[in-house]
């Protein structure tokens, strides 16, 4: 039970990563806020969280929306008195694929900043506020990517994610004396979770599979990174286990960006 008696806030936690993580966090002990732009999912994943006898609330949140974050905050608080861990694991890919750098419209550019960079923005600063309003202390854990580490494809996408990255480490150093983590994991192709559906691009059934081993032969252990793997390395992000772990960009990509 390594998040025992934690309250943690999880955004994009609907489908994928944040569901998945929503369900391990709830196995370690820690009453959750289940957070997505779709209500019915978050709903969804509540009803799982309760199915194995943990505790979860659903939020609608838009990230990119100051009050809707505010209002996600101060629903941790209210269900369950206090925040302990944020996780901004809300993201959205590259609209179309293959789209090069000048393929990019401005509103394409809008629209990912808004939601992978503004939104995780948004959700570090309201996470500070209310860590500091308790006294200091608490837990941030950010959902990078690989393609924010290295020329990996999807410019505009990429740079949301450096941008994330610089974030994590900047504001790791800045509240460290505070008591305060923050880390973020580095995923790399993870066709799986349904996060190319959260851009309008939905795999038919049955190319999913072939998509699947493309992607996971890019890799150097030959597999795609799946929703768990990126849930497990939450828990350790978030728990004592890594007390002395902050401003860390893990990869979880099978070893790519090490060749």
């Amino acid at each position: 039970m390594q998040l025992l008696d934690r309250t943690a806030v999880i955004t994009g936690a609907g489908s994928g990563v944040g569901r998945a993580s929503a369900l391990r966090f709830a196995e370690e002990g820690a009453r959750v806020v289940v957070a997505d732009v779709d209500l019915d999912r978050a709903t969804e994943t509540v009803g799982l969280v309760e199915g194995r006898g943990g505790r979860a609330v659903a939020v609608r949140a838009d990230v990119s929306a100051e009050t809707d974050v505010a209002a996600m905050i101060a629903t941790a608080t209210d269900a369950f008195e206090r925040l302990d861990i944020v996780f901004n694991n809300v993201g959205i890919p590259t609209p179309r694929l293959g789209m090069t750098f000048l393929d990019h419209s401005l509103e394409d550019f809008e629209r990912l900043t808004a939601v992978n960079f503004r939104g995780v923005f948004l959700g570090m600063k309201h996470a500070v506020t209310q860590f500091r309003a308790q006294g200091g202390g608490g837990v941030i854990l950010n959902t990078g990517s690989v393609a924010g580490l290295v020329g990996w494809g999807g410019t505009v996408y990429g740079a949301t994610k450096g941008a994330v990255h610089q974030l994590t480490k900047a504001v790791a150093v800045e509240c460290a004396p505070e008591g305060i983590r923050v880390n973020a994991i580095c995923p790399g192709a993870m066709p799986y979770t349904g996060f190319m559906a959260a851009g309008g691009l939905e795999l038919p059934a049955d190319q999913l599979d072939d998509v699947a081993n493309a992607a996971g032969s890019i890799h150097p252990m030959g597999r795609p990174v799946r929703a768990e793997d990126c849930a497990e390395a939450a828990v350790y992000l978030c728990s004592d286990r890594a007390a002395n772990v902050t401003g860390v960009l893990l990869p979880i990509d099978g070893g790519y960006v090490a060749r």
